[in-house]
């Protein structure tokens, strides 16, 4: 039986399946359509986190899903914008290697140190909040507003700043804590 508690959670996984529709309609190139369901995929991001923290829902799987339905959302749009030649493949190359550096550092960090909690960066959120930006003006690019080409470049150029920015400051920064828990007696 569904609780008020898991109702952050079931948000979550409803925008993981809004990532099927969403690819659907950037390959179909119907991206007026596309633009509108990613647009209520980020207003459940807010929803679902405004539910958990105001209300006290908040949830180890909360904690999961919701980075997991944001990567999903955001990385099968990066995939199908790319196959489109949309945006770059070496961005989308970029942004996955990033995140399997860092899904890939978090469980060796949280099986080989210590546990791990999570907490994103300035420069990760920072990250994620030009990737999304990247995505509505391109997609609003191609489907309603023609933007000038300097600033779909220049939001290009961004993403991959903070996208390496950010994987190198996860990687600094877990190096240093497993370093300073390996000289802990």
């Amino acid at each position: 039986m569904l609780k008020r508690e898991d109702i952050p959670n079931l948000i979550s996984v409803l925008r993981i399946f809004m990532s099927i529709p969403v690819v659907w309609m950037l390959l179909e190139q119907q991206f007026g359509v596309a633009l509108v369901l990613f647009a209520i995929a980020g207003i459940s991001d807010g929803l679902d986190g405004y539910l958990a923290k105001h209300y006290g829902w908040q949830s180890q799987l909360g904690g999961l899903l919701d980075p997991l339905a944001d990567k999903v959302l955001l990385i099968s749009s990066y995939l199908t914008l790319a196959v489109i030649d949309v945006i770059p493949v070496w961005l989308v190359l970029l942004v996955v290697l990033r995140d399997l550096v860092i899904v890939t550092g978090a469980l060796v960090y949280h099986f080989r140190v210590m546990e791990l909690t999570a907490k994103p960066s300035i420069i990760s959120k920072f990250n994620t909040f030009s990737q999304i930006i990247l995505v509505l003006a391109v997609v609003l690019d191609r489907g309603l507003v023609g933007l000038p080409e300097l600033l779909l470049e220049s939001l290009i150029w961004l993403v991959m700043a903070t996208t390496i920015a950010s994987g190198v400051n996860y990687v600094w920064v877990w190096s240093r804590l497993a370093m300073a828990h390996q000289k802990e007696p």
